[in-house]
């Protein structure tokens, strides 16, 4: 179980440091952002998933950081589904924000108990 719970914080943080970066950069996510009316709070939502992403590694040697890494970044794909509920997105696109939200549920789940 242990390997699968760092397999999982590995995925997850690589993840978070490829949209951090994205968000930080691309083209494509500042029309994303423009498009949810929340272009102010691109560079803030890319240096938080950078930071998260940060976080999880770190929470390998220090693990209530992992934790609270791993929670915030729950509630950054939580609030992401809201948005994307809140301006009527389809299902399938609210998936990849739910999946992510879950995963780092599971994580923050795992490092509390």
């Amino acid at each position: 179980m242990y390997t699968f719970l760092q397999a999982l914080t590995l995925f997850s943080a690589l993840s978070f440091v490829g949209f951090g970066i994205a968000c930080l950069s691309t083209q494509a996510m500042r029309l994303e952002f423009a498009r949810y009316g929340l272009s102010q709070y691109r560079a803030m939502t890319g240096w938080l998933q950078l930071a998260g992403a940060s976080g999880l590694l770190l929470g390998w040697w220090l693990p209530a950081v992992g934790t609270a890494a791993a929670a915030g970044l729950s509630l950054q794909m939580l609030a992401g589904v809201g948005v994307r509920l809140r301006i009527r997105d389809r299902w399938f696109q609210c998936v990849p924000a739910g999946f992510y939200c879950l995963i780092n549920a599971a994580l923050a789940y795992q490092g509390l108990r």
